[in-house]
C-alpha cells in the first residue's frame, strides 16, 4: 500500500500567527500565508484567495523571530565547472553582497564563505546540488534550509541588473561597467529571483549590491572559528564568553551587526586597518566627543530595518 504524505491546514488567529510561523520555520518548514481578496460580503460564491508571501528560513522578517545584532543570511552558490559564484542578502536590512571562487583550493573556501555567513537558507543551482560529495559536506557543516532550483533561474543578464540596481567594489565606489561575469552574474539573479517568488512584491530597499573579492579579508576556516570562539562557543552555540561578547558594548541594532561583520571577517589590507584604528584613537582621546556620540546613539532606532519597512508598506 502506497503511503502519501498528507498535507493539511489549519486556522490560527491572526494575532498568534507569528509564534506558529516561528515554530514551523524552526524546523526547517516553508510557510505560505494566503489572504483573501475580496470582500466576502460583495462576493459571489467562494471568496478568492492567493498566497500573499511566502516566509523561508532565509527571509523571516519578523523583529521577534531575529536576533536584533544578528543578520539573517539568505546564500545563492552558482557552480560552473570547478567556480563559484556566491550571492548573499540580508532581506530585512536590504544588504546584498557578491563575490567570486576561483582558486585551486574552490570549495575550501566556499566553506570558508559560508562559515562567515552562516546563512539560514542556501539556494544552489543543479551542477551543485547534483555534486553529491560537496551538498553533503555543506549540510553536515551548517542547518542552513538547501534548496536546489533549475539552471534557468541563474541567468548571465546583467543589463537588467544595471538597470535597476547601483553596484558598488571593496571600495564603497560606484562601478560603472560590470564585465562579462560568468558566475558573479547569475549567482545574483538567482537570489533575486527567488526572493520575488517568495516575497510577492518589489523588495524596493533592496537597490545596491557590493561585489567584494574574497582576497580583502581574512581566510577563516569552520575550524578555525569554531576554536577561536569569535562569535559563538563551541559548546552551545552562544554569545556569553565569546569574542563579541567581550567587545559588545553598542548601544544600536546597526552598530552590534557591524562589529560581529567586523569580527567574522578581518581586515588585511594595511590602509584600511590604520583607518579603523585612527577612527577608534579619536574617540578614545576625545572624552567629550565620545560622550556626545554615545548619548545620540542611545536615541537612535533600527534604521536599516525600520527602512525595509517602510520600503514595504
Amino acid at each position: 500500500m502506497d503511503k502519501k504524505r498528507e498535507h493539511q491546514c489549519a486556522g490560527v488567529p491572526f494575532h498568534a500567527a507569528e509564534s506558529y510561523i516561528a515554530k514551523l520555520i524552526e524546523k526547517g518548514y516553508k510557510v505560505a500565508i494566503c489572504e483573501q481578496l475580496e470582500d466576502p460580503k460583495s462576493a459571489k460564491g467562494i471568496v478568492k484567495r492567493d498566497v500573499i508571501r511566502v516566509v523561508t528560513p532565509g527571509t523571516v522578517i519578523e523583529s521577534n523571530m531575529l536576533d536584533e545584532k544578528k543578520n539573517n543570511y539568505i546564500m545563492s552558490i552558482y557552480k560552473k565547472g570547478i567556480y563559484f559564484g556566491l550571492a548573499v542578502c540580508d532581506v530585512t536590512t536590504g544588504t546584498f553582497l557578491s563575490t567570486k571562487i576561483e582558486e585551486n583550493n574552490n570549495f575550501t573556501l566556499l566553506l570558508d564563505e559560508l562559515s562567515k555567513y552562516n546563512p539560514a537558507e542556501i539556494i544552489v543551482n543543479k551542477m551543485l546540488f547534483n555534486c553529491k560529495e560537496e551538498i553533503s559536506e555543506i549540510k553536515l557543516r551548517f542547518k542552513a534550509y538547501v534548496n536546489c532550483f533549475d539552471e534557468e533561474i541563474f541567468k548571465n543578464d546583467i543589463d537588467s541588473l544595471l538597470q535597476t540596481y547601483n553596484f558598488i567594489n571593496d571600495n564603497e565606489k560606484e562601478i560603472q561597467k560590470i564585465d562579462k561575469n560568468n558566475l558573479q552574474v547569475p549567482a545574483i539573479n538567482g537570489l533575486l529571483d527567488y526572493l520575488n517568488q517568495t516575497q510577492k512584491i518589489k523588495l524596493e530597499h533592496i537597490n545596491m549590491i557590493k561585489m567584494y573579492s574574497i582576497k580583502k579579508y581574512m581566510s577563516l576556516n569552520c575550524t578555525a572559528r569554531r576554536n577561536l570562539e569569535l562569535t559563538e562557543k563551541m559548546n552551545d552555540k552562544s554569545k556569553k564568553g565569546t569574542l563579541l561578547w567581550v567587545l559588545d558594548r553598542t548601544y544600536t541594532s546597526m552598530g552590534g551587526r557591524l562589529l560581529r561583520k567586523w569580527i567574522n571577517e578581518p581586515l588585511i589590507d594595511v590602509i584600511e586597518i590604520n583607518k579603523r584604528l585612527n577612527a577608534v584613537e579619536e574617540l578614545k582621546d576625545n572624552l567629550i566627543f565620545r560622550g556626545d556620540i554615545t548619548d545620540a546613539l542611545k536615541r537612535i532606532y533600527d534604521i536599516e530595518r525600520i527602512a525595509r519597512k517602510n520600503s514595504i508598506w
